[in-house]
């Protein structure tokens, strides 16, 4: 049973500004994150309640797991020098 994937429209602006090639793989991880929200090399955010990070490259998607209603809640995707600002 798959994961429903939430992009708040904040994260729709920052993934629309990204370069065309990064945007192809972000959205690849995107789709599989429906399947496995904790894929291999995803990584627990310390300090930060619930959250998690994936590397794309040299941009990283923060995002919320909520295992009850079985949603991924997309929090941050942009480069990695500005993504934990």
């Amino acid at each position: 049973m798959s994961y429903t994937i939430v992009v708040p429209k904040s994260v729709q602006k920052q993934l629309d500004r990204l370069p065309e090639q990064v945007y192809q793989r972000v959205l690849k991880k995107i789709q599989l994150l429906a399947e496995e929200p904790r894929p291999v090399g995803s990584l627990k955010l310390t300090g930060v309640e619930g959250e998690y990070r994936i590397r794309v490259g040299d941009y990283r998607l923060r995002y919320k797991i909520d295992d009850e209603k079985r949603v991924v809640i997309l929090g941050r995707c942009q480069h990695r020098k500005n993504v934990y600002e």
